[in-house]
């Protein structure tokens, strides 16, 4: 039984992980304007297990004054909460990805901050809820 129940944990943990989002831009450190609106491109490759998106959501944390908590604890200011629609666009040099212009606050903190997202999905035939945060260290000048 022991047996029985460990494959079919690893089964659905495989099956988790095959449904990861991934953050395809900005990329790692980059530096954006307050103020200014930046594209948010959002992946989420194919896998072998059926999923259905629900939703992303997109957070931006400063971290001027203190390190940056984990987006499980903390998602900070709320730039996009709604539809998560990946699919190929303009070449399949790209996994199936979502992209969101959005504008960064005018009055937000200057100095390090974090992009946070938020992703939830169903998967398989059950199917069971997924919900998985990233994050991405950033520069606000």
């Amino acid at each position: 039984m022991k047996l029985f129940n460990a494959l079919i944990f690893s089964t659905l943990t495989a099956a988790a992980f095959a449904q990861n989002a991934a953050i395809g831009s900005p990329g790692e450190g980059e530096r954006l304007a307050a103020g200014s609106s930046v594209m948010f491109e959002i992946d989420r490759p194919n896998s072998l297990t059926g999923s259905q998106e629900i939703a992303v959501v997109i957070g931006l944390a400063s971290c001027a004054k203190s390190p940056c908590a984990s987006p499980k604890d903390i998602m900070g200011r709320i730039l996009y909460n709604g539809p998560f629609n990946p699919r190929y666009q303009d070449s399949m040099r790209k996994p199936p990805h979502d992209n969101f212009t959005l504008t960064i606050p005018e009055n937000f903190a200057k100095g390090p901050a974090q992009l946070n997202v938020a992703h939830a999905a169903l998967i398989g035939a059950g199917p069971f809820p997924f919900l998985e945060t990233l994050n991405r260290s950033l520069v606000i000048v």
